[in-house]
């Protein structure tokens, strides 16, 4: 009786082992990774003389090929939803400006994102930007966060006429992130950018 008690042990630890090491037929199929911006930080820029200081916070995420476009029917891989909300605050009399932007484009490397937004709602002295898109990037480093913009000191385009004016911005466009953040930070999570799927 012994050996037939050992035995019949064995035999369930062996039924156990099998049933742990068989995935089940409901396991989740794998997910392509997903890209991203988020997080929150302040910025002082270099190269200004009244210390103004600029915050931006990102939400971003990828959503490739849900935003047809004329000639993209399908949309692109670069489509992304989300927002960004950006304030900016002048030292020299306290004034605080703020607006909100969604987010329409995203592409990412290691550590690095583009991506433009369309703002949707400002405070009064920056009301014209309603409708514009701008230019973000994102520089997300060991050694300190990096954002640039496509407005201020970028994005200058010379007309017929010989005028210089701020330019338009494409999908995905923006300058190198060359400001560094002073306190706070942004996450880039990198994917590569998808093929369509089989049924567009």
């Amino acid at each position: 009786m012994r050996n037939t008690f050992r035995g019949l042990g064995t035999a369930a630890i062996m039924v156990g082992v099998t049933l742990v090491a068989v995935p089940g037929a409901n396991a989740t199929p794998h997910r392509p990774r997903v890209a991203s911006v988020v997080g929150s930080g302040e910025v002082r820029l270099t190269y200004s003389p009244d210390n103004d200081v600029r915050s931006f916070t990102f939400d971003a995420r990828a959503t490739p090929y849900t935003r047809a476009l004329p000639g993209a029917p399908h949309g692109l891989p670069t489509d992304a939803t989300g927002t960004v909300r950006v304030a900016h605050r002048v030292a020299a009399n306290g004034l605080t400006v703020r607006f909100a932007a969604r987010v329409d484009c995203l592409v990412t490397a290691e550590r690095t994102a583009s991506l433009t937004a369309v703002v949707t709602e400002a405070d009064t002295p920056a009301a014209d930007l309603v409708g514009r898109r701008l230019g973000f990037s994102v520089y997300d480093g060991p050694g300190g966060d990096r954002v640039g913009f496509s407005w201020s000191v970028v994005n200058a385009d010379q007309g017929p006429d010989g005028q210089w004016r701020e330019g338009t911005v494409g999908t995905c466009l923006a300058p190198a992130a060359f400001a560094p953040v002073t306190r706070g930070d942004w996450t880039v999570r990198h994917a590569e950018l998808l093929p369509p799927p089989a049924d567009k």
